[in-house]
């Protein structure tokens, strides 16, 4: 039970930094998005120590591990562009198939090269 609480605590600090970072970005018209500002924000503050992993750990990875519910909404949405994809469907599922591949090569390669680079420093 403690543990639980623990996660709910960190996953409504990771939300309200998420939160903060979208207004800050929208406040400073910053040209990207405010969750992808966050995420660099959250990863400079990671590295430089400021926020300890300790401190969203168990937070993060049950987001993590519920990843796949948060794209629930998003493909039941798609419902309401039936006419769209009868259209386009093709290009769409293209576009989406291509980048789905260069995401996973990129992070396969860049999973390996960082596996490499820690396996020598052992």
């Amino acid at each position: 039970m403690k543990k639980a609480l623990l996660a709910a605590i960190q996953v409504a600090i990771l939300m309200g930094f998420s939160e903060l970072v979208n207004v800050l970005a929208a406040w400073m018209h910053l040209p990207l998005p405010g969750s992808i500002v966050g995420i660099l924000v959250l990863f400079l503050l990671l590295q430089f120590r400021v926020v300890k992993l300790e401190w969203i750990e168990l937070g993060a990875t049950w987001l993590l591990a519920e990843l796949l519910l948060f794209f629930i909404p998003a493909a039941v949405g798609v419902m309401n562009y039936i006419p769209l994809l009868e259209q386009d469907g093709l290009r769409i599922f293209a576009v989406v198939l291509l980048s789905t591949l260069l995401v996973m090569t990129s992070s396969g390669l860049l999973a390996r090269t960082l596996s490499r680079r820690k396996e020598s420093r052992t």
